[in-house]
């Protein structure tokens, strides 16, 4: 096809933050399909807070990035060569095709999308795994009921503002906490939410009191740390805590700093439970019907933050951790 792939691999295991030495970038021809193959040029690639857990060695929900190897990440694209009967020429389609410009696909985990009923990027958001998260985490692993106090920490990111967004249409009472005040009055000027807490300037433990009077149904926690202690001090009896990430903790060079509020469960009969959206795969058509009927509808916003060139790859995931980005992070090959 005489076309060249550029690649970034982990070339190290990253203490703290990536660094540009924990990235190894090269360039090498793209391989021709064989039978049961079709290589996809990669449009989007979608930069999420998971990657960085991705990077560590030892046992998670799922393997490791092995030294060498080429970032995993989610990404979308079109194909442009097939020898797979279920692929042609022209399809766009989803799937784990990592950092690079090109991937040689057998179809595995790959699933065709319609530009024309949304934008290439949000099927790396609001339609991809992010919206998965907040779908799933939110109704089954939430249990969410009409009428709860619904609270999400990293309210301005991808999970969050659809989690906050489907509580709004789900009739109930939604505060976002975020960082600085541009996103939290985007939060409830755009998106609908009944307010929001800037953890930057604010006192998260007294906002919450304040916000939240009957104490919080649902907590839907992205950052782990001084905020999940905040909230476990403002449960309403029978609450649900869904931990889907700690993102103040991925990149900490101490030990991960567990609650130490946590008998706040025992006092309110509350519960606090983990969950990966690989869990769902199975149902995740449901959540697309469901979330794109809702787009569609006008009653769900989708947000995208792109950032231009595969060559920014490693500043631009850093952005995640500084919290520099609204709604999805997506990066434009």
């Amino acid at each position: 096809m005489n076309l060249v792939n550029r690649r970034y691999h982990l070339a190290a295991r990253p203490v703290g933050l990536p660094t540009s030495s924990d990235w190894r970038l090269d360039s090498v021809p793209v391989e021709e399909p064989r039978d049961g193959q079709f290589v996809v040029e990669v449009q989007y690639i979608s930069l999420d807070p998971a990657m960085r857990g991705w990077m560590n060695e030892g046992k998670s929900y799922i393997a490791p990035v092995g030294i060498g190897e080429v970032m995993r990440a989610a990404a979308v694209g079109c194909v442009i060569a097939s020898r797979h009967t279920g692929f042609a020429v022209g399809d766009q389609v989803s799937g784990t095709f990592g950092v690079q410009d090109y991937a040689l696909s057998d179809g595995k985990g790959v699933v065709k999308v319609n530009p024309k009923l949304a934008p290439l990027p949000v099927y790396l958001g609001t339609l991809g795994m992010p919206g998965m998260t907040a779908y799933f985490g939110l109704l089954e692993v939430g249990e969410l009921r009409n009428g709860d106090t619904v609270v999400v920490s990293a309210a301005a990111g991808a999970v969050g503002t659809v989690v906050g967004q489907i509580a709004k249409i789900r009739e109930c009472r939604v505060v976002g906490i975020a960082g600085g005040a541009d996103k939290c009055a985007w939060l409830v000027k755009e998106l609908g939410f009944d307010a929001a807490i800037d953890y930057k300037a604010q006192d998260v433990k007294k906002a919450l009191r304040e916000h939240c009077p009957k104490g919080i149904d649902v907590y839907f926690d992205n950052v782990g740390g001084d905020i999940l202690d905040s909230a476990l001090t403002q449960l309403a009896r029978g609450a649900r805590i869904v931990i889907c990430g700690a993102i103040s903790q991925y990149n900490s060079t101490t030990p991960v700093k567990g609650p130490a509020n946590y008998l706040s469960l025992l006092v309110n009969r509350a519960s606090m439970k983990g969950m990966v959206v690989f869990d769902y795969a199975a149902r995740y058509t449901e959540a697309v019907r469901e979330l794109g009927g809702w787009l569609a509808a006008g009653r769900l916003k989708s947000r995208e933050h792109i950032v231009t060139g595969l060559e920014t790859f490693p500043e631009a995931l850093l952005m995640l951790f500084r919290g520099e980005n609204t709604g999805k992070l997506v990066l434009k090959v």
